[in-house]
């Protein structure tokens, strides 16, 4: 009885939490729909206490975006591409609010077959590609067997370039979610935060001031030291205060 009790209790919490979550996601949506979008951001902001997801990151930054916060737009755009890199409104909205933010800092060409690589890559997130290359090993593994106990000499040359070429496939996809995996855990892209943010030669106040970033420019963050980070951004480098970034 004390166990059916416990687990009644359970199911009870269970429930009644995903009954306020979806409470708070209408009363959110329809404060966004009436225009109050600082509430709405509030609401959905706090409905990543419990959960995350593409959707909600999306939502946010259509709240902060309304509000001209595109600092806090760009870094939610981003945040819900990782989650979601094939949703073409995320990418949209992204891409708008990118073309409002001011910057001096000029990208380096990046060689075209690693810009591509990056950009096939960004086209799923790590857990697809996973699966993806679970698939392709299995497909590989079968032309193997094929190749090694059939005996037409067709489907034994089938099977033969079946194994290889899927298993040339699926370490690639294998490296496309391990090179995911390492951006998503070590947290190297940022956003920064402020208005107008001046890059030092050194992690010092005093230090040389080398140029200026602007709210909503993607920095990438080589090091850090106690409340400052080493940041590239192109062909240039330096150093800047750790509270004027948050990291994708």
């Amino acid at each position: 009885m004390k166990r059916i009790s416990i687990l009644f209790i359970i199911v009870m919490t269970i429930v009644s939490g995903a009954v306020n979550a979806q409470t708070t996601w209408e009363e959110a949506n329809r404060m966004y729909a009436d225009g109050n979008y600082i509430d709405a951001a509030a609401a959905y902001e706090y409905m990543l206490q419990e959960t995350n997801s593409a959707q909600l990151y999306y939502n946010i930054g259509n709240a902060y975006f309304r509000q001209n916060e595109l600092a806090k737009a760009i870094l939610n755009y981003e945040r819900a591409l990782r989650l979601k890199p094939y949703d073409k409104d995320v990418r949209y909205n992204l891409e708008f609010a990118q073309s409002r933010i001011i910057d001096n800092i000029e990208e380096k060409d990046a060689f075209f077959i690693s810009e591509w690589m990056t950009s096939l890559r960004n086209l799923l997130n790590e857990s697809m590609w996973s699966i993806i290359s679970i698939v392709l090993f299995l497909l590989a593994i079968a032309g193997a067997f094929i190749f090694a106990f059939s005996r037409n000499i067709a489907l034994r040359k089938t099977g033969f370039h079946t194994a290889w070429l899927t298993l040339l496939l699926s370490l690639c996809c294998l490296g496309f979610s391990a090179s995911l995996h390492h951006r998503d855990t070590a947290r190297e892209e940022a956003i920064v935060m402020q208005g107008i943010v001046n890059v030092k030669a050194s992690p010092d106040k005093s230090g040389t001031d080398l140029f200026t970033l602007h709210e909503g420019t993607k920095v990438k963050i080589r090091s850090t030291l106690t409340d400052w980070a080493e940041i590239t951004v192109g062909d240039n480098r330096g150093w800047i205060k750790m509270n004027t970034i948050e990291r994708i």
